[in-house]
């Protein structure tokens, strides 16, 4: 079995797109996952499988429409495997995401979308936004006294934005260590 790391994108923003939990777990238990938790209600489930990425990835996407009454059925699903998501953290920006009392730091995750694709669509503001391109994420970093200034709400409203889904730096670094314990639970168990 391998641990996974679903983030999917476009569940429980703005009271659209309302999926319990709860109803979440189950779902994708009855899909043959196993060992399924999540991690706060906006689309983060670590999970266990022997399918494949690609697999996981079509199973829920088409799972959800099916067993959750959405406004809209552009959900999208990132799968990520632990190393991955390690990669993610191991490479970010110097300095990024360790003084969140002056930044708003967040990785805008990529699902099938190139980075230097999705760079394209950013246009930071001098002395207000800062962005890096990463593999297969995009690091963002807004000054807290100035982000009613960012520009980074305006990539909502392209293409682009639908195949993207953000996780603030907490978050991220946060279920790193769930999948980590999740591993170790395990090894002690062999």
């Amino acid at each position: 079995m391998h641990t996974y790391l679903l983030l999917i994108r476009g569940i429980n923003v703005g009271g659209k797109n309302k999926i319990p939990m709860a109803g979440l777990r189950k779902c994708l238990e009855g899909l043959g996952f196993s060992v399924v938790s999540t991690y706060i209600a906006s689309g983060n489930v670590i999970l266990e499988s022997n399918k494949r990425p690609d697999e996981i990835k079509a199973l829920v996407e088409e799972a959800l429409p099916q067993n959750f009454k959405l406004d809209s059925e552009l959900i999208k699903v990132l799968v990520l495997s632990r190393s991955q998501l390690q990669t993610v953290i191991d490479n970010k920006p110097e300095g990024f995401g360790e003084l969140p009392q002056k930044f708003h730091s967040d990785a805008i995750f990529l699902i099938d979308l190139d980075p230097a694709e999705a760079m394209r669509i950013f246009n930071p503001r001098e002395g207000v936004d800062k962005i890096w391109p990463g593999e297969g994420v995009i690091y963002s970093q807004r000054l807290s006294s100035l982000r009613t200034k960012s520009r980074l709400n305006k990539i909502m409203g392209t293409p682009a934005y639908q195949s993207m889904t953000i996780r603030n730096w907490n978050t991220t670094t946060k279920l790193l260590e769930i999948m980590k314990e999740m591993n170790n639970r395990k090894s002690t168990k062999q």
